[in-house]
């Protein structure tokens, strides 16, 4: 089955073309960064725009350098949500289309859902059941993976999500955005312990609630570097201690609540994906988690942890395989519950 895969729920228009039997043919990425560094942040209708113009003539070259005519294609898919709303509905509107014209199932696929299954695109993918991180801009969240679409939420954000902390940190430091990568690099020449900042929700692993002890919190970590910088003088070393000490503690909430969510459910493999998955200091600190309880640690390759075309169109092979298909309706759902997605056969 060849199904090509379009994803547009942000800031970034991804195509691609995925093979069950040839794997990912050809795939392309174009992302706004420039056009909303201005901003410090996404504006949702520029991202919308922008993905009028860029999505057909992406789909085109992904063809054209996969050697694959419309008749060719077996399958759709689309991001359908979670995402900005008017984002979504430009994929959407085209991949319905699409699929309309050329006479061939489509589907609809959660974000989220495509993060976690990026690492199926590498050479040793791993194998359902695993326990996952997903750590984008958006979204910070644990989860139990049983098969495809059986998920349970483990733990979640109950503010910002880490990459929403890394952002607005780093805009707070004036080292522009995406402020992922930007705090990684200022990191490199800072110290990580010159100042102590909070790791929230990691005092005590607590016993009740929803999700006991797994949940996250990075307000009161982006409120201590705030208080930090407030009245101080922005020098090139003050940022990158800053930064680095930021990112230490960022990454060890998230490497405290993975160990917590492993002894959970008894994983021998942990996948982590997501735009901050990218995260050197995160991948090192998890490579050395996964020795010490003797367990597997799975990431995407670096240029498949941001929002991608290929990992839409994976998971849509992988559903359409299984005999999702879409109506002639369409929509975006901005928001979407990980759970809320239907379990299918493999």
């Amino acid at each position: 089955m060849r199904v090509l895969g379009i994803e547009t729920s942000c800031d970034d228009t991804g195509i691609a073309l995925f093979d069950t039997g040839a794997g990912l043919l050809a795939h392309r990425l174009f992302s706004q960064t420039e056009l909303h560094l201005d901003y410090g942040g996404v504006v949702p209708e520029l991202a919308s725009r922008d993905h009028i113009r860029k999505a057909l003539p992406l789909i085109r070259r992904v063809m054209q350098e996969a050697g694959t005519r419309p008749d060719q294609v077996n399958g759709i898919a689309y991001t359908t949500g979670p995402g900005l709303a008017g984002a979504l509905l430009v994929g959407a509107a085209l991949g319905r289309s699409l699929a309309y014209s050329w006479n061939v199932p489509c589907v609809g696929i959660h974000h989220m859902e495509g993060h976690l299954l990026s690492p199926m695109l590498e050479p040793d993918p791993p194998a359902f059941p695993f326990t996952a991180l997903l750590v984008s801009g958006g979204h910070t969240l644990l989860a139990d993976v049983q098969a495809l679409g059986c998920y349970t939420i483990l733990g979640e954000s109950v503010d910002d999500a880490v990459g929403e902390a890394f952002d607005k940190t780093a805009k707070l430091l004036g080292l522009g955005y995406p402020g992922g990568p930007a705090i990684a690099k200022a990191a490199r020449a800072g110290n990580p312990e010159k100042f102590s900042f909070p790791r929230p929700m990691t005092e005590r692993r607590k016993t009740q609630g929803a999700h006991p002890g797994l949940d996250f919190s990075f307000s009161g970590l982006k409120t201590a570097v705030v208080t930090a910088v407030q009245h101080q003088r922005l020098t090139p070393e003050f940022i990158a201690d800053i930064a680095a000490s930021f990112e230490e503690a960022a990454v060890d909430v998230l490497v405290i609540k993975c160990e917590w969510a492993l002894e959970r459910t008894g994983a021998k493999q942990l996948v982590v994906a997501g735009g901050v998955s990218a995260n050197q200091k995160l991948r090192q600190r998890l490579q050395r988690l996964s020795e010490k309880l003797a367990v597997r640690v799975c990431f995407p390759r670096p240029e498949f942890c941001t929002d991608n075309g290929a990992m839409i169109a994976y998971a849509g092979c992988m559903r359409l395989a299984a005999g999702q298909r879409e109506p002639l309706a369409f929509g975006a759902r901005a928001r979407w519950d990980l759970e809320e997605i239907g379990a299918v056969k493999a």
